[in-house]
C-alpha cells in the first residue's frame, strides 16, 4: 500500500505506557538491559553503531509498507527514531545548561501524523538520522564527570539524570530496531 498524500494513513493506537521501568529491568521484547550498560562509556559508542543499522533498514525496498494497517512502516519508525534523537539531544543540552529542567512534552504519535512520516523519503530520513546520530553521539562524548548525574524531569514527574536519560534513549532506538526486525 503506497501512501497517498491526500489521505492520512490509518491511525496507530497511541503508546501510552510509561517505559521508564526499562531503566531497572531487562526489556522482554528487545532484550535491552540498562543495568548492563556503563552510560559514561557506552552511550555515544552505541549510538554510533546503531545508526548504520537504521540506514540499512531504511534502504529496504518495502520501507514504506506497513506490515499491517495499525503498525508503522520501517519508514515511519525511522522518522520517529530520527526525531527521538532530536528530542533527546535537546533534553541533554537542557540538562547540561540548566538546573533540573522540566522537559517540554512531545507527543510522538501527533508528530508522526503532523509531519506525515509516511510520505517522507526513506533515503532522506536515513541521511538525517545518520547526521543526528553523529551529533548526539558527540554530545554524549562531551559529558564529563559529575555532569552524568545532572537531573531533568518529564511533566509526568519522571526524574532522569543525564546517564539515565541516555540509557532510556538507547532503549527506544534499540527497541524500534527490534520492531522492524533489524
Amino acid at each position: 500500500m503506497t501512501s497517498d498524500p491526500q489521505v492520512a494513513p490509518p491511525e496507530i493506537e497511541p503508546d501510552t505506557k510509561d517505559w521508564t521501568w526499562v531503566l531497572d529491568e531487562r526489556c522482554p521484547e528487545c532484550g535491552f538491559a540498562a543495568l548492563d550498560v556503563a552510560a559514561n562509556v557506552a552511550i555515544a559508542a552505541t549510538v554510533r553503531t546503531l545508526a548504520p543499522r537504521w540506514v540499512g533498514v531504511l534502504s529496504r525496498s518495502d520501507a514504506r509498507e506497513r506490515p499491517e494497517p495499525s503498525v508503522w512502516s520501517v519508514l515511519e519508525y525511522g522518522a520517529h527514531v530520527r526525531d527521538v534523537h532530536l528530542v533527546f539531544g535537546a533534553r541533554l543540552v537542557s540538562m547540561l545548561e540548566h538546573d533540573d529542567p522540566l522537559f517540554e512534552n512531545w507527543d510522538q504519535d501527533a508528530a508522526a501524523v503532523a509531519d506525515r512520516y509516511d510520505l517522507q523519503s526513506p533515503a532522506v530520513v536515513a541521511s538525517e538520522l545518520a547526521d543526528v546520530s553523529d551529533a548526539l553521539a558527540d554530545a554524549f562524548d562531551g559529558v564529563e564527570g559529575e555532569e552524568w548525574d545532572r537531573p531533568g524531569r518529564r511533566s509526568n514527574g519522571s526524574v532522569f539524570t543525564v546517564s539515565t536519560l541516555g540509557l532510556y534513549f538507547l532503549h527506544d532506538v534499540i527497541h524500534h530496531l527490534h520492531d522492524v526486525g533489524a
